[in-house]
């Protein structure tokens, strides 16, 4: 019989170190490793190719993810240009319409100078997916929810299309965590995160982590991981596993607070609209029932105007008007003039993503305050 979420977070790859027995995985702060001799090692070389820390984390996150090999990055971004890395120039790749700013970027003003090419469709229906296909095709790339308009894509429907075409079906499950949602067991090829955010969630380290279960795939992103080097170092590999041995109680709470902030927001009329799978009128709502285990910490808002807005996030208190999500504490966030400043203008037009909408993060302190501290906003 398998372990619950809890224990493996806790668990798995990180028995008490044999030396002295200490509980927690030691942070392994070095560069290289005595060899016995020529040919001889005990298994770590040099510490760019392994290192114990590390190795710890990527076998807590395999487990968690349900995949057979975790790879660890110095950030996510760094993470998803590694698996990027599996194609070649002249590969085609669909993605979301909706994604991080960020990852647009590296897409469109990075790998499209390579040679790559991208269509970007609503994968809120799966048909949109058949329909772009073409014979250089090889990759999927999805995030659901997307980042920031809260959109869903089936990923079971995704997972059937990779299969039945052979194609890679790549999903960054940041905003869920691997305690709301699984991308492999609905046939993802490659799960990522940037461990910046929930699986860090304490806004003190910047990661990205990389789960598979196909074998060749994980050979070739250990050869990658290891050529290109984006690794992170064992400090920061410490502190993500440390992380990952509260992710539930975090998601719990943070999943809670937010259902109680977005439910408080409908009620506000100086929001005109609301974007948040746990509202019983979302309009994915079925899916989210099926797919996910709740309805994590992110709520999008418009409040109609980038005067509103500007006024609203100047006046907060308790909210840090801040980049970045996923932390203990409460984030806000102004997607035009942050996160998806790289996004064509017309773009953001068509998504939504106007000049008065805000991006909650919100955090797991008392609700009754993050409340208390929207309403004042909102009075100033």
């Amino acid at each position: 019989m398998g372990y619950g979420f809890s224990t493996k977070a806790i668990h798995s790859g990180q028995e008490p170190e044999e030396v002295t027995g200490a509980v927690n995985v030691p942070i392994f702060q070095t560069s290289t490793y005595a060899q016995q001799g020529i040919g001889q090692h005990k298994g770590f070389e040099y510490a760019r190719t392994q290192n114990p820390t590390r190795s710890a984390l990527e076998a807590c996150i395999a487990d968690l993810e349900g995949g057979t090999r975790g790879f660890a990055f110095a950030s996510g971004l760094a993470a998803i240009d590694a698996v990027m890395r599996l194609l070649s120039p002249g590969d085609h790749v669909i993605a979301g319409d909706d994604m991080y700013g960020g990852t647009f970027r590296l897409f469109d003003k990075v790998l499209r100078g390579y040679g790559y090419t991208f269509t970007y469709v609503d994968l809120r229906n799966p048909g949109n997916v058949r329909a772009a296909i073409t014979d250089a095709t090889r990759m999927i790339y999805a995030e659901t929810p997307t980042n920031p308009m809260m959109r869903l894509c089936d990923l079971g429907a995704l997972g059937a299309i990779a299969k039945e075409t052979g194609l890679m079906l790549v999903v960054d499950n940041t905003f869920m965590s691997p305690y709301l949602q699984n991308p492999i067991s609905h046939g993802a090829t490659i799960a990522l995160h940037s461990s910046t955010k929930y699986i860090g969630g304490h806004s003190d380290l910047i990661g990205g982590l990389v789960v598979t279960n196909d074998d060749a795939i994980a050979t070739r992103l250990g050869f990658l991981q290891n050529a290109c080097g984006a690794v992170p170092g064992p400090q920061d590999c410490y502190l993500t596993l440390r992380s990952l041995k509260t992710l539930s109680v975090r998601m719990d709470r943070h999943c809670s607070n937010a259902a109680r902030v977005a439910e408080y927001l409908t009620g506000r009329p100086e929001f005109t609209k609301i974007y948040y799978p746990g509202l019983a009128d979302f309009p994915q709502r079925e899916l989210a029932l099926r797919q996910m285990r709740n309805f994590g910490g992110m709520i999008s808002a418009d409040l109609g105007s980038l005067e509103k807005a500007r006024a609203f996030c100047a006046a907060v208190r308790v909210f840090a008007f801040a980049e970045s999500l996923g932390g203990v504490e409460s984030l806000l966030c102004h997607p035009v003039s942050m996160t998806h400043g790289s996004v064509p203008p017309e773009t953001r037009a068509a998504l939504g993503i106007t000049d008065g909408l805000i991006r909650f993060s919100v955090g797991i302190e008392d609700v009754d305050d993050l409340i208390a501290d929207i309403e004042q906003a909102l009075r100033a």
